[in-house]
Formats: C-alpha cells, sequence, structure tokens
C-alpha cells in the first residue's frame, strides 16, 4: 500500500486498547487521537478502551495499516461507514451471540401508502383480544410472523432514517421501499433509494395499491430496473412484493421476504452483552418528565440500569413495551419507550449502559468539555478547496458528489464527465443525481455521508441553504457546462481557487407596491430580520420558490435616500432588472464575499 507515494507503515493492534496506549504506538498525540475519534462519531477519554476496528480507522487516517494481533493473514473490512453499535457487536464473544429480529424501516414517495402499511401491519398483528389496546405510540412496535419478531421503525422517512445515520446510529438492518402502483417511481422514491444505499442496507421494494384499476406493476417494475432495483424475478437481486395496505393484500408476503433478507445477513446480538443502542424519539410528558423511545441493539437493558446518551443521562425508572405495558426487561431488537433521563437526547443518540450515575455525570461532563475544545474537530462536509490537501493527508479517498440539474438532457452529460474525472487518484462516487432544484433531503444525505452538492441550472430552496450553513454542507451552483467539471478537475489537482461564498444580510416582506413613472413598480417591504443593503444583490422568493434575482438600485425609508436600514422598520425597493413584486413575496438580501478555504481537519 502507499499513501502520497509512501509506504504505509503496518503495525499490530490488540482486540482492545486504550487511547493513551493508541496514542503511544503510533507516535501521535492523545488530543490528536480524540479528534479523530470524535471525527468518526466516537466519544472517548484519554483512558478508555476502544475496540481494534475503531482503532484501526483511527490509525488508517494517521498514515499505519492496523493488524490484528494473532491474524496478521487477514486484512480487515474497511470500517468507516459500520455503525459503533455493530462494532461492538463484532467484539463480543462469538458463543453468545444469537439471532436477533430484524429492524425495519419503511421508506418512500409522499402518499404511496407508508403510514397506512404501518398501520396495517400492526393491526394485522394484534390479537384479537388486544384490538385497539395500542394505548401510545412510541415510534416503533414489534410484529410476529411464522413465530418470529420483527420491529418496525415508525420514522416520518428518509429524512429521520439519515439523521440517524449522520449520527453514527443507523438503526435498521432492511429498508422497505413503498411504491404506488398507480403512480410509480417518483422524485422521493428516488431519494429513498440514494438514502438506502448510502448506508448500505438491503431494500425490498413494496409496491402498493395493486387494487386500483390504473395500477400497472410491470411499469413500476421496468422504473424500479431503471433506477438499479432489478426485480428478482428478473434475475436481479430485489425482492418485489405487490401489496394493497388498505385491502390487506400481501401483506404476509412482505413479512415473509423481511425475514428472507434478515436470513441471508449477520443479525445476531450478545443478550448478556454491553447493553447499547439508539434513542429512536424523546420528548418531554407533564405527568412522567422526560421520555425516551430506545431501540436496543446489544445486551438486555433492565430498570434500574443508569443509561448515557449523548449529554442525558439517568436511572432507568420505568419501562413500558410499545403496547404501553410495564416491563422490568428488554432483549436486543427491543423498542421500548423509558421514563428516568435527566434531559431530552436527540433522536438517533446511540445509548449505553454504565456502571453508576456518578460514572454517567464524568461521561458527560468529558463530553461536554470535549465538544467545546474540539469544534475544530467536529464532523463537517469536505468542500473542493478542502479536498486536495485532505487527499495528500490521507483522509479522503474519493469525492462524493450530490448532482442537481434543471433537466435530464443537462444531468446525463454532467454525470459522464464527472466518472471521466473519477479514473484518477482520487476516485469521484456520484451519490445521488435527479432534476429539479436543491433541498433540505439533499443537504441532509450530503451531511451524513460527507458529500458535496452541485447544481447546474437550478437554485438552492431558502430551507436548504440554511441547513447546508448550520451542517457546513458546501453547494456549488454553475450555468455551464464545463466551468462545472473545470473546477472538479482543479480540486482533484489541488488547483481550485477560493469559491465567493454567499452572505444573506436580512429579509423582507413585500406588503405593497407602488408604481413610479421612469422607475417602474417598487416594493413598499417591512424589514423581518437582519438589513436591506442598497446595491446588495437580492432575490425575490414567492411561495419559497425564486421569481427573480437582481441588485437594488434604490432604497428609500420615508423620502429619504438610505444606504441601509434594519429589522423592524418600514422601506421602499426597487430592484435593477425586476419589478414584478406580489404582496406577500419575500425578498432575500446578500453579498457575495471570497472564502478561504477551511484549513481545519475534519
Amino acid at each position: 500500500m502507499s499513501n502520497n507515494g509512501q509506504s504505509v507503515k503496518q503495525i499490530e493492534l490488540p482486540a482492545t486498547i486504550t487511547v493513551r496506549e493508541l496514542a503511544k504506538v503510533i507516535d501521535a498525540s492523545p488530543i490528536d487521537i480524540i479528534k479523530k475519534l470524535m471525527a468518526n462519531g466516537v466519544m472517548a477519554n484519554i483512558n478508555q478502551q476502544i475496540d481494534f476496528d475503531t482503532a484501526a480507522i483511527v490509525a488508517a487516517e494517521l498514515g499505519y495499516e492496523a493488524i490484528l494481533e494473532a491474524d496478521k493473514a487477514a486484512k480487515k473490512e474497511e470500517l468507516g461507514e459500520i455503525p459503533l453499535w455493530r462494532r461492538i457487536i463484532m467484539q463480543e464473544d462469538p458463543s453468545q451471540l444469537v439471532r436477533r429480529p430484524p429492524v425495519v424501516t419503511i421508506l418512500g414517495h409522499v402518499d404511496h401508502g407508508k403510514t397506512t402499511l404501518l398501520d396495517a401491519i400492526r393491526h394485522t398483528n394484534v390479537a384479537a383480544g388486544e384490538a385497539g389496546g395500542i394505548t401510545q405510540h412510541i415510534g416503533a412496535y414489534q410484529v410476529e410472523h411464522n413465530g418470529r419478531l420483527i420491529t418496525f421503525l415508525d420514522t416520518p422517512g428518509h429524512a429521520a432514517f439519515t439523521a440517524m445515520r449522520a449520527r453514527g446510529a443507523q438503526g435498521a438492518d432492511v429498508v422497505v421501499l413503498v411504491v404506488a402502483a398507480d403512480d410509480g417511481v417518483m422524485p422521493q422514491t428516488k431519494e429513498a433509494v440514494a438514502h438506502a444505499k448510502a448506508a448500505r442496507v438491503p431494500i425490498i421494494v413494496a409496491i402498493n395499491k395493486i387494487d386500483k384499476p390504473n395500477a400497472d406493476i410491470a411499469r413500476v417494475k421496468q422504473q424500479l430496473a431503471e433506477i438499479g432495483l432489478v426485480p428478482d424475478e428478473w434475475d436481479g437481486d430485489t425482492l418485489v412484493v405487490p401489496i394493497s395496505a388498505k385491502q390487506k393484500i400481501g401483506l404476509e408476503d412482505l413479512l415473509e421476504a423481511i425475514l428472507l433478507v434478515a436470513d441471508s445477513m449477520d443479525i445476531y446480538a450478545n443478550p448478556k452483552g454491553k447493553v447499547i443502542g439508539t434513542v429512536i424519539e424523546a420528548k418531554v410528558d407533564r405527568a412522567k418528565g422526560v421520555l425516551a423511545t430506545l431501540l436496543i441493539q446489544n445486551g438486555t437493558l433492565e430498570v434500574g440500569d443508569v443509561v448515557v446518551a449523548g449529554v442525558s443521562y439517568g436511572r432507568i425508572k420505568a419501562m413500558f413495551d410499545f403496547t404501553g405495558k410495564k416491563i422490568r426487561k428488554a432483549a436486543p431488537s427491543t423498542p421500548v419507550s423509558v421514563m428516568g433521563l435527566n434531559e431530552v437526547p436527540q433522536a438517533g443518540e446511540m445509548f449505553e449502559v454504565v456502571e453508576s450515575e456518578r460514572e454517567a455525570r464524568n461521561i458527560v461532563f468529558e463530553r461536554i468539555q470535549e465538544s467545546k475544545q474540539a469544534e475544530v474537530a467536529a464532523k463537517r462536509a469536505i468542500t473542493l478547496e478542502q479536498l486536495f490537501d485532505q487527499y495528500k493527508s490521507g483522509e479522503v479517498r474519493e469525492l462524493r458528489l450530490i448532482i442537481k440539474a434543471d433537466v435530464q438532457g443537462s444531468l446525463e452529460p454532467i454525470i459522464n464527465s464527472l466518472k471521466e474525472l473519477g479514473k484518477g487518484e482520487i476516485a469521484i462516487n456520484i451519490l445521488h443525481a435527479e432534476t429539479g432544484n436543491i433541498s433540505e433531503n439533499d443537504v441532509m444525505l450530503a451531511a451524513a455521508s460527507d458529500a458535496v452538492i452541485i447544481g447546474f441550472n437550478v437554485q438552492a430552496d431558502v430551507a436548504a441553504r440554511n441547513m447546508a450553513e448550520s451542517e457546513g454542507v458546501s453547494i456549488r451552483l454553475y450555468d455551464i457546462i464545463y466551468r462545472l467539471t473545470e473546477d472538479v478537475e482543479k480540486a482533484l489537482k489541488g488547483m481550485l481557487e477560493p469559491e465567493e461564498k454567499e452572505k444573506v444580510l436580512g429579509h423582507a416582506e413585500v406588503r405593497a407596491i407602488f408604481r413610479i413613472s421612469k422607475v417602474g413598480n417598487v416594493a413598499g417591504c417591512y424589514v423581518q430580520d437582519g438589513e436591506i443593503r442598497r446595491n446588495a444583490r437580492v432575490r425575490v422568493l414567492r411561495n419559497q420558490e425564486i421569481v427573480g434575482e437582481g441588485v437594488i438600485s434604490s432604497l428609500r425609508h420615508l423620502t429619504e435616500d438610505i444606504r441601509e436600514i434594519k429589522q423592524g422598520f418600514e422601506c421602499g425597493v426597487a430592484i435593477k432588472g425586476f419589478d414584478a413584486f406580489q404582496v406577500g413575496d419575500i425578498l432575500e438580501c446578500y453579498v457575495l464575499e471570497k472564502a478561504q478555504p477551511s484549513k481545519e481537519l475534519l
């Protein structure tokens, strides 16, 4: 192996090692090790034990190839995208591992029947004596099929699924993709596929609404094959099950397919091992305090255990199953609602059981301190400017891209050109390519996958830009294909100049429109936030869609010409090249600044 032309040094590591010991072995500062661990979603102090796979990832990022002691011949599989809880299970005693129920999440386009399917499965599997007995909704539930349990995560969709993956959790073993037989593959269907593939989770397709007169199963199968989900009956590897959630047709076949896929996977856990899992959702209940829904992924959770989830902790006072029944303990793959945490944890956080509340407080204190001291090591999506430096330091081996274009005719030549560029030292991995404007879902996928979003003749909506800013996701917009490919090529060669970065100054709402001769329409506005500045750029938003752009040519307050106006004041605005205002439009004022490439390490 080589790293930037130099041979990579091999080191032997034991099955577990402390952060301090690892730092000595690879001649690095313990702080650097802790930062690398944080960047991979692992919070550890200097004396904490980490498993071989985690240590190997850190060692690789610092230029070493780790080999497990007494197993030099077997090179470990790359584990950069395997959730922490799976890595922990891999370190358990194999003789203690048992099969656990598969965990399933249901994704798909809006209105294709995800909720109806979840409800149909849930109520079909409730015993007659318990009909209507589900007393609380806890975001997850279990059903029984042929004497075996299946756990379903009742999440709001692929955004929640990806938020979990971004925090290192990825609770699902199998994704069921719901596609309506009368509607076919839609944009959100393709997004859901991209999210599932990025998470490396097997997909089963449920073609829903087959009872409708305009259902066309053959057309849907053809569309699925076109997006890489070739049905098994066409010699592909995707199980496709026709169903009607409304008529409860095909549900048994779907459950059978889930168990079939689960049997082909290594879905194991140690009920007697370390207790870890994922926070599915959490809220504050007026009567019960903090209620958190937890999915146990290894070990057995019991009432009285002390749990740490992110910066939340507490002793479990009570535990309920998905029907609301009080229980004392819960085995792997079981969803439970628990009382006792001191504050609401984030959905997608990993939780673990520790020995005492004192240890829990110490862990939380260390996590808070480390996050403050190591913000530079916080996980950030890569930018094109950073790419080459991080390749040289061994941090990245590929550039991950999400491509959005105005029409399919633009998308194909862009993808082909980028694939040609990706044949060099740094590979190009296109996670998702689609027509349409850049949305929050695109930013969510980019944040979870460390990807750059590239747009051609499209815009990013306001919510997507705000999320990209907070998540550190790089969005680059182009209107000429050769400039797009040229920038990517320069990034791969380390020659890309700093881009102009947009800085939003403020927003104003159009409340009246005045006609002025020789000027045209002038918008009477109220400044909602920030400031509006003369000669700054502005875009006109109508129902969150961009309907016009230009430069503010005139800015007046009452009868006075002004340079800028702050939040809470009214003003008159004229835009060069645009005057088709409507009452209710939002003016977003911004400037472009040269952004220096960040030197922070991921």
